[in-house]
């Protein structure tokens, strides 16, 4: 936990502590001498310190809910990215709820259990001062103090009691096979017992917290008849006794929530480990491509959708991916972002495993265009950044690169145009335009596109074919997925993909003489690209 809460928890609790002593200051001067004068000067700086201690108290509040806003900027992505995977079946079943402990995290650190474990390691202040004004109501003080955390961890541990029961008359009973009555009755036996215990603790520690003040008041009442002690002592005595057990109070009725938060921490700490293994950070990545005997089914005993499908990509070159619908094209496109995991096989990028760059950071080096375009509901510069921190100059140079920078500024608000949710003001060209933008924020040096000219006119698929020259002059890698001729007559190489295996692969012409009946098209593309770019210029 960051000092800051800690340090203005310290502060709060002596301004407090003031205000209960000044109630031992009342009783004992004022009611005494019954001079305004005397209640004027205690008044003033106890209403002074409790003012500031409100405002420490929103100090307080307002670090602890930046802490929870860092907390889910800093694990979300990751988090989201985990989730997506668990929902495409390649990663472990507990990343399915990574969004759920994240939500428990900060939903705890806007909680009163929060704030009571800031204030519990304040308690042995509270009774140092009690003591000081009488040792007998110091030790009452720590004798109860100590009484209500016995009957919590008691009561704590009467709870698991009773879940272990369940759990053992569940067993009991699966064991021995017997009827479905018989096993409840079973169940119920073992659960009774510990349910007692459990439910006569909290009864106990309910009742100790309403007697502690009232012995409190009578001991003080006590000492002052018996003149050891003033009045003043005993009133401010009970209410610093209820001030120091009420963040003990707190954390015994928050002991839930706080369990919760301590096994999401840990759960979210084995996934970070887990995924992560260690911190070194992969080199910026070259773009070579490689895939070996690559096998994919979207679920065991299915027949595959990638069969052992083989190619090499080497850094600068461009791909296309062609072949009929269902082939496999987008499929094989997930399995070399590492979306999706190969049931065998190999997918590696610069040597190193696909799905390794995937988790460390690969989206810095891997720029992704989706066949079906989602956008977020935010601005148009929002959605470029992927969400990120805002970098203008990085997002206009995407824009730039994507040919989109004149549409974009002709929009009501330029870059800070508000889109709606999924990009519902905008056309279904200019989200693919934007969304492409998006893909080549930050120069990635592999761009994966599937289908990017889907939703384009003529002036976007002339934008679409400038952005490829651009990305080639870079020496970027390009892996496209599409079927209209214009875009894969400007790739180097052209994979025909049919019935999830690679049937031929190679230069355009090469893979043109092999195919001419599946992409005969292709051949007066060049001509007909010449002069739709002759039209444009």
């Amino acid at each position: 936990m960051s000092s800051s809460p800690v340090t203005a928890s310290l502060v709060l609790n002596l301004a407090l502590l003031l205000a209960s002593l000044y109630a031992l200051q009342t009783f004992d001067r004022v009611f005494v001498s019954r001079n305004d004068g005397t209640l004027a000067m205690l008044s003033l700086p106890v209403l002074m310190a409790l003012v500031f201690g409100y405002f420490v108290d929103s100090v307080r509040a307002e670090a602890l809910g930046w802490a929870g806003r860092i907390l889910g900027r800093l694990q979300q992505p990751h988090t989201l990215l985990s989730s997506l995977q668990h929902a495409t079946g390649n990663a472990a079943p507990g990343n399915s709820d990574s969004l759920r402990d994240i939500a428990a995290l900060r939903a705890f650190l806007g909680s009163n259990a929060v704030l009571a474990l800031c204030d519990a390691p304040w308690l042995p202040l509270y009774l140092l001062v009690i003591t000081l004004m009488h040792p007998l109501l110091g030790l009452t003080a720590a004798c109860g103090a100590a009484l209500l955390i016995a009957l919590a961890v008691l009561e704590t541990f009467s709870r698991g009691h009773r879940r272990e029961a369940q759990q053992h008359g569940r067993a009991t009973a699966d064991f021995a096979q017997t009827p479905a009555r018989d096993a409840a009755v079973i169940g119920m036996g073992f659960t009774t017992e510990a349910l007692g215990g459990a439910t006569r603790l909290g009864a106990l520690a309910r009742v100790s917290r309403r007697v502690l003040p009232i012995v409190m008041l009578a001991l003080g009442a006590w000492l002052v008849i018996d003149a050891r002690s003033s009045p003043g002592a005993m009133i401010a005595a009970t209410i610093l006794l209820a001030r120091a057990l009420q963040p003990v109070e707190q954390l015994v009725s928050g002991r839930k929530a706080l369990g919760e938060a301590y096994a999401a921490w840990t759960r979210l700490g084995r996934r970070s480990l887990g995924d992560d293994g260690s911190d070194t950070a992969l080199p910026r990545s070259h773009g070579r491509l490689d895939l070996e005997r690559v096998v994919h089914r979207a679920a065991p005993g299915l027949a595959p959708i990638i069969r052992g499908v083989s190619l090499q990509v080497a850094a600068g070159e461009s791909v296309g991916i062609i072949g009929p619908s269902a082939a496999g094209k987008t499929t094989l496109l997930r399995l070399i972002l590492g979306i999706l995991q190969p049931c065998s096989g190999a997918v590696r990028l610069d040597g190193a495993d696909a799905e390794q760059w995937h988790r460390r950071a690969g989206e810095k080096h891997v720029g992704y265009l989706p066949q079906d375009v989602e956008l977020f509901a935010g601005t148009v510069a929002q959605n470029i950044a992927r969400l990120e921190p805002m970098d203008s100059a990085a997002v206009i140079e995407a824009a730039r690169l994507a040919h989109a920078h004149e549409m974009i500024v002709q929009l009501p608000c330029g870059y800070d145009t508000e889109i709606g949710h999924g990009g519902a003001v905008l056309s279904a060209g200019q989200r693919q335009r934007i969304a492409l933008a998006r893909a080549l924020y930050r120069n990635p040096r592999l761009v994966v596109l599937d289908e990017p000219n889907a939703n384009l006119d003529a002036e976007g698929d002339l934008a679409l074919a400038n952005t490829i020259q651009a990305l080639k002059q870079r020496g970027t890698t390009l892996v496209i997925a599409g079927h209209r001729p214009s875009l894969m007559a400007q790739l180097d190489k052209l994979a025909l993909l049919r019935d999830g295996r690679l049937e031929a692969f190679g230069h355009n012409d090469a893979v043109l003489l092999s195919t001419e009946a599946v992409v005969t098209p292709l051949r007066r593309v060049p001509a007909k690209l010449h002069a739709m770019q002759e039209r444009f210029s």
